[in-house]
């Protein structure tokens, strides 16, 4: 992770779960049945927590009898505090953009917090560097792609996200500030896949980057 990412991106890490219009018409069915009757109205949010974060080149590690699942994700860093901001405006507390490979054990349950599967160490990989926000003019114009070991294997775009980064501002900040430093993890589309030890993970997403990791069994990083 370069120095200007780590000193701007340096807050807490926000992720939201269900932001492609793919994934979620997956889940319809499910989110209809009791005991929830509909689907989410509000941001699926979760945290990844500080023991998460990784970086570029960075060793991801699969834990020992589990399967291991990379997320690629555009990654927005708040640049000023943000509170009640509206979604027109929500673009002007924007810093910057980055990659994220927002790495998990598969989920069983939107509805419940998924703190095991998604905040072990080195499961939230951010890089490789900072895009100024002015470098970005539409944010819902990005391709993502995922790469295992140079075969590409997810695709999508910014553009089938169900909430726009502006709108995940406004929505978020209208019962909680986010602060400079805070990162949104904004979704991964549909399409998750295992992944294994010794293979090398790539995120690519327009204008960004590319993002690699690593990955390693458990007992390989004792």
């Amino acid at each position: 992770m370069s120095r200007s990412l780590h000193d701007t991106a340096n807050g807490t890490l926000f992720g939201i779960a269900l932001n492609y219009q793919g994934l979620l018409e997956q889940r319809l069915s499910e989110f209809n049945a009791p005991p929830y009757q509909k689907p989410p109205v509000k941001p699926v949010l979760f945290i990844k927590t500080p023991n998460t974060r990784n970086t570029h080149e960075g060793v991801v590690t699969r834990p020992d009898g589990e399967r291991l699942q990379p997320g690629p994700a555009l990654g927005v860093i708040i640049g000023q505090r943000a509170s009640r901001v509206s979604e027109s405006d929500a673009l002007s507390h924007v810093a910057g953009y980055t990659i994220i490979n927002e790495f998990s054990l598969p989920e069983d349950s939107y509805y419940r917090p998924a703190v095991k599967a998604k905040c072990r160490d080195g499961f939230c990989a951010i890089g490789p560097s900072l895009i100024p926000a002015s470098s970005v003019p539409n944010p819902q114009a990005l391709t993502l792609k995922l790469l295992i070991n140079g075969e590409l294997v997810q695709e999508n775009n910014t553009a089938n996200q169900v909430r726009s980064v502006a709108r995940l501002i406004a929505e978020l900040s209208e019962f909680m500030t986010l602060e400079a430093g805070d990162v949104l993890i904004t979704g991964t589309p549909e399409g998750r896949v295992d992944v294994q030890p010794g293979d090398r993970v790539d995120v690519e997403i327009t204008g960004l980057g590319r993002l690699t990791n690593h990955i390693t069994a458990e007992q390989e990083s004792r």
